[in-house]
C-alpha cells in the first residue's frame, strides 16, 4: 500500500486548483495568502481561526501559518494581544511605493490638488478593475464638506460616475460580457439596475464625454466625472468632484462651471500621458 507523502497533497492541491480555473504557472499558496490579505484589508479581524477558515476554504492549520508569515513579512500586524489582525506597515510601504510608481497619479495629483482648491469639491482619481472601480487618489478642499471615499476604496462601476465614464470607453461587446451574469445592485431609485439600462447611462455618458450623477450612488450626494486617455489614447482613468446634489445639476450655472474645469483638468492630465488627442 503507497503511503501518501507531502508532494502527493501539493499534488492534489495544485491539481484541485487547476481545475478550478488556476493556470499552470498559479502558485495556490499565493492565492491562498492573497486571500487573506483581501480579507483583513476588508476589514475581516479572524478572530476566530476556525470561522475565518471555513469562510475562505482554506484548512485552520494553514490560515495559522498565513497569518504568522504575513507576520514575518509586516504584511500584516496583530492587534488584541494577537487576538485579530489588521493590514500592516510593510503592506502599506507597498501600496504607497506602488501608488507613486503610477505615471497617471503623479501627473494627476497637481492638477486634482488645483481643480480642488478652485471648485472647493473633493476629487478622486480611479480606474477600473473588473465591475468595479478602485480609488488611486483623493483630494480635498478646507471644508467640512469632503468626500469619505479614500484611496484604495472599491466601489461598484455601475452605480458611480468615475465607474460609469470608464465603462462609457468600453465595446459594447466587451461590457455585456462583464455584466452577463452579474447583479446590478440599486443604490438608490437612479442605480441602473439592468445590463439595457447600465448600456443607455453609458451610451448618452460617451455621447456626451462626461458622466453626470445626481444621487446615483448616494441620495443627496452629487459628481460629474471624465475620462483620462493615455498615449494610445485608451481611457485608462477617469476623474470626479463630488459635492451636495444640487451643484450638480447638468446644465445649471454651477454644473457648467464645474463641466468646463473637470474637461480642462482631464485634457491637461492626458496631455501629461501623452495623449495627442
Amino acid at each position: 500500500m503507497k503511503v501518501a507523502t507531502m508532494d502527493d497533497a501539493n499534488t492534489q492541491t495544485e491539481q484541485s486548483f487547476a481545475e478550478q480555473g488556476g493556470t499552470n504557472y498559479s502558485v495556490p499558496p499565493v492565492h491562498r495568502a492573497f486571500t487573506l490579505l483581501r480579507h483583513i484589508a476588508t476589514g475581516g479581524r479572524c478572530r476566530n481561526a476556525a470561522a475565518t477558515a471555513r469562510e475562505l476554504g482554506l484548512n485552520r492549520t494553514t490560515l495559522i501559518r498565513l497569518l504568522h508569515t504575513l507576520e514575518a513579512e509586516r504584511m500584516i500586524e496583530s492587534i488584541d494581544d494577537g487576538a485579530s489582525w489588521q493590514l500592516g506597515p510593510g503592506m502599506i510601504a507597498l501600496a504607497a511605493e506602488a501608488l507613486k510608481s503610477r505615471d497617471v497619479v503623479r501627473v494627476a495629483q497637481p492638477v486634482m490638488a488645483r481643480l480642488t482648491a478652485e471648485l472647493e469639491l473633493s476629487s478622486h482619481l480611479g480606474v477600473l478593475d473588473g465591475r468595479d472601480i478602485i480609488y488611486l487618489l483623493r483630494e480635498t478642499p478646507n471644508s467640512h464638506l469632503i468626500s469619505n471615499v479614500r484611496e484604495g476604496s472599491r466601489l461598484p462601476a455601475h452605480a458611480t460616475s468615475i465607474g460609469r465614464i470608464l465603462l462609457a470607453w468600453l465595446p459594447e461587446a466587451e461590457l455585456r460580457r462583464l455584466y452577463q451574469d452579474a447583479s446590478l445592485t440599486s443604490h438608490t431609485e437612479k442605480t441602473a439596475t439592468t445590463l439595457d439600462q447600465l448600456i443607455a447611462q453609458v451610451t448618452a455618458d460617451r455621447k456626451r464625454g462626461i458622466a453626470w450623477s445626481t444621487g446615483n450612488f448616494e441620495r443627496g450626494i452629487g459628481s460629474c466625472a471624465a475620462p483620462v486617455f493615455d498615449h494610445r489614447g485608451r481611457a485608462v482613468a477617469a476623474i470626479n468632484v463630488t459635492g451636495p446634489e444640487a451643484r450638480f445639476v447638468p446644465d445649471m450655472p454651477l454644473a457648467s462651471r464645474i463641466e468646463k474645469e473637470i474637461r480642462h483638468a482631464v485634457s491637461e492630465i492626458s496631455t501629461g500621458l501623452g495623449h495627442q488627442g
